[in-house]
């Protein structure tokens, strides 16, 4: 996912490796904390791939900043990752992808949200029921923890629900 994440951000405007890392840590650390033995790497990985581009070289007081941009093969790339009907299990994917959903349509981002809203409704009456038999099996604090659980997990339907709503009220003509 860094890969989509570093292409998606390039989509935006050129930065240089340090400007990426802040922004991954700004936009995304809630998923992950990219770090620079992760982030060079890839960054070179793209570039031998041919996604992304030196944009120019930007001389400092006390060294040179290499300046990347995305390709029309990475933005071909990221494109067909942001639309691929991919899981919506993972919290991450799914993060990442959310992020960058101005680039989806909004069909695809109502079925991204529906989607993700249909895993979490099942996950929550799953967790209602192994709280129901698991409460004479489990101590009182394994219980509150896994109760946390279901009230997080309906918090993020209510949440989704509204995502889904202010996106559907897009297409009501004005009337």
């Amino acid at each position: 996912m860094i890969e989509m994440a570093i292409l998606g951000l390039l989509k935006d405007r050129a930065m240089h490796g340090y400007e990426l890392k802040k922004e991954l840590t700004a936009q995304l650390g809630q998923f992950w904390q990219a770090s620079y033995g992760s982030l060079y790497p890839t960054v070179r990985r793209l570039e031998r791939q041919g996604l992304i581009e030196l944009a120019y070289p930007k001389v400092d007081v006390t060294r040179r900043r290499n300046i990347y941009r995305i390709t029309e093969a990475g933005e071909e790339l990221f494109e067909q990752r942001l639309c691929e009907r991919a899981t919506v299990l993972d919290e991450t994917k799914f993060g990442v992808r959310f992020a960058f959903s101005r680039y989806l349509t909004q069909d695809d981002r109502v079925d991204l949200l529906e989607r993700r809203r249909a895993y979490l409704t099942e996950m929550a009456a799953d967790l209602k029921e192994k709280l129901k038999s698991y409460r004479e099996k489990i101590d009182k604090y394994t219980y509150r923890l896994m109760e946390h659980r279901v009230d997080t997990t309906r918090a993020d339907i209510e949440w989704i629900d509204r995502l889904i709503a202010e996106e559907k009220l897009k297409t009501k003509p004005n009337g």
